[in-house]
């Protein structure tokens, strides 16, 4: 892809927070990464505080988006991605503190405003991909809503932005409800930003002769009127934007080269959406056990669901006592509690309150507390092995328990990781899929039993867990 100056795509949004920006924004780098089998994709979230909190490979606590970025391009973001307007202004400060203002009054214009513009274009560099190649697109989400007194830093600094990379290489995108439309376009145009592409929320299709109308009052052509309604899946979103020729526009505006290669990511892409759609009649049910569950988590399992072709249910609760008395699940995914513990993945036919103890037990005592996190204790080891569990996966000094396996179980993994953080919509986690489809195991076996058993007059174990 022959790309030698960085382009740039900002997301921003009007009327309301919460709109979906992340997810455009996501499914923005999704289509062009698609589309372009040799473009590199990064992306950058900005907010003036976080809001939800997602963990990156570098330890980072980042905004949340950051995880959907990540999930749908499969990249690896840095905690640099996320810029907060507390990390820009101690960034100001510490170089006001070394001098490098030569003793001037630091001003939001244009000591912060430069520093935001600065941090966008040294972090669009960072290679995010396991080849380590440079970025070529940067898609870059501004959080909150224009208008808000927040936002004005961040907006100032991208009214600037525009002329620093040349309008060839930035692109804006504005994303609104449909009810107001012109009113939230005239306010961006008077902060200095015009929209180049205005995406319409909305709950169903919107009519041409809505968008003929959007168009005229909002200053853009019809094409540049990109409709983004409800649809079953977040999934299918980005198949939206490209039904739509957003990508041909963005060809047409940032002067890409036009990729006459087949679409294969895309076409998994649609592949895997279609799996999920409203029309499968399968559905596995998953028991999510702990306090502190994660969004991640939920995700981890929806890729596996869709790489299986049945529809997700997750039922938490607090306890697994619950869950026991009050209903039962296909499998169960077990958080621990113990920081930096093991996470327990645990799939059962049957749960009686004998076992349930049994397994808290044995997970509760299989610790040792040391610099300040929970592992196994390595003195342990064959004494857990002669009772049945396998330390399938180790560290390299042989020192720390990575993953166990439970024998005579259909399915007992536990990890000292945490497999959801690098699960992809079209690359589910190894564990996640495993643990539903150890699930359906179970299913298919009691199926087969319930049959055998009504034909010989016995009950079926279904009837005994109902009871």
């Amino acid at each position: 892809c022959l790309i030698t100056i960085m382009k740039y795509i900002l997301v921003m949004g009007g009327v309301i927070s919460g709109i979906g920006k992340g997810i455009i924004a996501s499914s923005v780098g999704t289509i062009l990464k698609s589309c372009f089998l040799t473009m590199h994709i990064t992306n950058q979230k900005l907010r003036f505080y976080i809001f939800t909190v997602f963990v990156l490979d570098d330890g980072g606590e980042v905004d949340l988006d950051l995880g959907n970025y990540e999930s749908f391009l499969d990249i690896r973001l840095t905690k640099d991605n996320n810029l907060t307007t507390g990390k820009i202004y101690q960034s100001v400060i510490n170089k006001e503190r070394r001098g490098d203002y030569l003793g001037k009054t630091v001003q939001v214009v244009p000591h912060i405003t430069d520093a935001i513009q600065d941090w966008v274009m040294h972090q669009a560099r960072v290679p995010v991909d396991d080849d380590g190649v440079e970025p070529q697109v940067c898609v870059i989400e501004l959080g909150g809503t224009v208008g808000d007194i927040e936002s004005m830093p961040f907006i100032e600094a991208f009214r600037q932005f525009q002329f620093k990379v040349k309008r060839e290489n930035f692109c804006n995108i504005h994303v609104s409800l449909v009810p107001q439309p012109s009113a939230t376009g005239e306010e961006l145009r008077g902060l200095g930003l015009s929209p180049d592409l205005i995406m319409c929320r909305c709950s169903t299709p919107l009519d041409n002769s809505v968008k003929e109308k959007i168009s005229m009052f909002c200053h853009v052509e019809p094409e540049q009127v990109i409709c983004v309604h409800d649809v079953s899946s977040i999934y299918r979103v980005p198949l939206l934007l490209e039904d739509q020729g957003v990508v041909g526009y963005f060809c047409r505006r940032l002067n890409l080269p036009i990729e006459t290669r087949p679409r294969k990511m895309l076409a998994k892409w649609k592949e895997m959406s279609d799996s999920g759609s409203d029309r499968l009649l399968e559905q596995c049910s998953i028991a999510l056990v702990g306090k502190y569950t994660k969004f991640s988590v939920i995700k981890a399992l929806e890729h596996s669901a869709l790489a299986i072709s049945h529809k997700l249910e997750v039922k938490v609760s607090e306890t697994l006592n619950t869950l026991v008395c009050g209903g039962r699940s296909d499998a169960i995914w077990l958080p621990s509690h113990h920081p930096g513990g093991c996470c327990t993945l645990l799939v059962v036919e049957e749960i009686p309150p004998d076992n349930v103890k049994r397994y808290i037990y044995v997970m509760s005592y299989y610790y040792k507390y040391h610099a300040h996190r929970h592992s196994v204790n390595p003195e342990l080891k064959q004494h857990f092995e002669e009772k049945g569990f396998r330390f399938v996966g180790q560290d390299v000094e042989g020192e720390r328990m990575e993953v166990i396996e439970l024998d005579d179980h259909l399915y007992f993994v536990g990890v000292q990781y945490h497999p959801e953080f690098t699960s992809r919509p079209i690359k589910p986690s190894q564990p996640y899929l495993g643990l539903l489809l150890g699930g359906f195991q179970v299913i298919f076996r009691k199926a087969r039993f319930s049959v055998d058993s009504d034909q010989s007059g016995s009950s079926s174990p279904d009837s005994r867990a109902s009871n």
